[in-house]
């Protein structure tokens, strides 16, 4: 009888040791672990993070630190931290952000458009992945790569095709340039280099006009009707005579691209530099900026017109008058010289 009141005893001990054990394990991976308010807090875990760098990151956003961490020992992601933007939900259990944190590594949308310099495009990259602007910077001039796929340092900036895409914000600065140039690739189609032949143009150089003509003009309408009038330029033999690229020459010379020029001076077309289209014939050696993919199509599918001439629209802004002949052109200009002078804008 003794006996088996000592084997009861153990029996029952047995029992409540398990169970407070089984409670313990469950606690650990089964139950609410968050402490935030919102319905989902995004954590981003930077490459080479240990997990002692992890715990760091989640502290403010977990009820109790040690369970989260026994979970993620036992299931092996403490020797095993992964890289990237992770949603921790409201009301996860350990098990959840473990598992979150193994697999559920998010994409980001990264957007650009308009860049002037690859450092504008650099700095405008690095806020959006984990790979910062310096070295971004420098995976993009990397002279190695440049030469490989077709480009130098003044034509790189076309590589670059203005969307919006899908990354991982632990993508390299190396990973990021490597996916634009397949991008690239995939935009310049059979259909577009075809066109673009047709022009007697190179993809780059359909790229570069496209920049002035996206600087010319806002009006995505009226950029085939531009690109018309360069194109007209350039069979011709005329020079281009755009003012965009002389704003660009002068801030390519001062080296401020931040500084806002609104009016060209004549004393401006006497700048010598292989991007002033007043005195350079032909193209610029590359992209002034990084055109639409509007203006880009507008090159590629120009109107057919007779028009060599263009100005600003005073009665239309935003728009602009356009010539056949010089002479029609001066009218069309005195009437912007006219309204210019009134609004006293001197640069």
């Amino acid at each position: 009888m003794y006996i088996k009141k000592i084997l009861l005893v153990i029996v029952i001990a047995g029992m409540l040791v398990g169970g407070a054990f089984a409670y313990m394990v469950y606690s650990a991976f089964f139950i609410p672990n968050t402490q935030f308010s919102n319905e989902v807090a995004y954590v981003y875990i930077p490459s080479d993070s240990n997990f002692e760098q992890v715990k760091e990151i989640m502290v403010p956003l977990l009820k109790d630190l040690k369970t989260f961490e026994s979970a993620a020992d036992k299931k092996g992601y403490s020797a095993n931290v992964k890289a990237g933007k992770y949603a921790i939900k409201k009301g996860m259990s350990n098990n959840d952000i473990v598992n979150s944190l193994r697999s559920g590594n998010i994409p980001v949308k990264v957007a650009f458009n308009n860049q002037e310099t690859l450092a504008d495009l650099a700095g405008r990259i690095s806020l959006q992945i984990e790979a910062d602007s310096t070295a971004l910077v420098k995976s993009f001039m990397d002279q190695e790569f440049l030469s490989t796929k077709g480009f130098n340092e003044k034509t790189a900036l076309s590589m670059y095709i203005p969307n919006s895409y899908e990354f991982f914000w632990d993508t390299s600065a190396e990973g990021f340039r490597e996916r634009m140039f397949k991008e690239y690739t995939r935009f310049w189609n059979d259909n577009r280099q075809d066109k673009a032949k047709s022009l007697g143009l190179t993809s780059s150089e359909v790229i570069t006009l496209a920049s002035i003509v996206h600087k010319e003009t806002a009006k995505v309408d009226e950029r085939p009707r531009v690109a018309g009038v360069y194109l007209n330029r350039l069979r011709t033999g005329m020079m281009l005579q755009a003012d965009p690229t002389v704003i660009y020459a002068i801030k390519r010379h001062t080296g401020n691209f931040d500084t806002i020029i609104k009016r060209v001076l004549y004393k401006d077309l006497e700048l010598d530099s292989p991007y002033n289209t007043y005195k350079v014939a032909g193209l610029p050696p590359g992209p002034i900026a990084m055109p639409d993919i509007s203006a880009i199509d507008a090159v590629l599918n120009p109107e057919k017109h007779e028009y060599f001439y263009f100005v600003a629209n005073v009665e239309n802004f935003g728009y602009h008058k356009f010539a056949k002949t010089l002479a029609q052109h001066n009218r069309n200009k005195e009437q912007y010289v006219r309204w210019i002078n009134s609004q006293k804008i001197n640069r």
